[in-house]
């Protein structure tokens, strides 16, 4: 067995707990909801063992390293990490329909790593051979997966809010009648966004520390680096609005969505589209 036919066994199960998750939405039979969280635990204990098993693969192969360093291992950690945090969230709330807004974010990121990119294991580039590899990209996509997280809630919210104010009746029957009220919808994001953003800002400073030991600056505006101070400035806004000015509602939810886009640019889009010291991190 090799960490690849695991990779794609877990791919086929988290396609198994989405499809679970919106037979609950459209049937209301609560054993699918129990079905699609089992599924996503079967899931990320089945990851959590391909993640381990590549580990010693790297290790076999004499390379000996996190199995974190190009962008194939860091997308599939990506989708560990949001159905980590979600599970999280479920055993915490019990709103099981948030599951059909949150696991087909981990299973496209599964399903592009498994198909679309090189998932060779590779020697480290010198900049990556630190332990502050581990303590950076852990932290940093923790935060990450809790803004997709909260991004789900937030598209939840906008549909519900939407159908409220229209007077739909499917707002309070049908399909609608399974999504948390509005207020729990608006918490939840809010509850998310504050996993996520200390989350991120350790991750910003252990990447300072780490491009300190690597290159002898904290800090020198590359793209990476500016963009994760985007996205950082973007939840402090929402914190800061939330906090200091009672934003809630419509324009909150907006506000986590364009968060977690400008995220998916800083992760994804300056590593594809631009260069600077990350550029290794886009290598298919």
């Amino acid at each position: 067995m090799t960490s690849s036919i695991l990779f794609n066994i877990t791919t086929f199960i988290y396609l198994g707990s989405m499809f679970l998750f919106f037979i609950f939405m459209f049937s209301k039979t609560k054993i699918s909801g129990s079905a699609g969280i089992a599924a996503a635990a079967a899931g990320l204990i089945v990851q959590s063992a391909a993640i381990i098993l590549r580990w010693k693969e790297s290790y076999d192969m004499g390379f000996g390293h996190a199995p974190l360093s190009n962008l194939y291992e860091s997308v599939v950690f990506f989708a560990w990490t949001i159905v980590l945090i979600y599970i999280y969230l479920d055993f915490r709330y019990r709103y099981r329909v948030i599951g059909a807004f949150v696991m087909p974010f981990a299973l496209l990121a599964m399903a592009w790593a498994q198909l679309g990119l090189n998932d060779g294991i590779q020697p480290l580039v010198p900049a990556l051979q630190s332990d502050w590899l581990l303590y950076h990209v852990i932290t940093c996509f923790l935060g990450y997966a809790a803004f997709a997280v909260a991004c789900g809630i937030s598209i939840m919210y906008l549909i519900k809010a939407s159908s409220e104010a229209e007077g739909e009746k499917g707002a309070g029957s049908g399909l609608l009648s399974m999504f948390p009220p509005v207020r729990v919808l608006d918490d939840l994001n809010y509850r998310a966004i504050m996993i996520g953003f200390p989350l991120l800002t350790l991750g910003i400073i252990t990447g300072a520390v780490w491009a300190n030991y690597a290159w002898g600056t904290y800090w020198s505006w590359d793209p990476k680096e500016t963009w994760s101070l985007i996205v950082w400035f973007i939840y402090a806004a929402f914190l800061h609005a939330r906090i200091t000015k009672g934003w809630v509602g419509k324009r909150a939810a907006w506000l986590s969505i364009i968060g977690f886009a400008a995220t998916i640019f800083c992760y994804l889009g300056v590593n594809l589209l631009l260069s600077g010291l990350h550029s290794y991190g886009g290598g298919k």
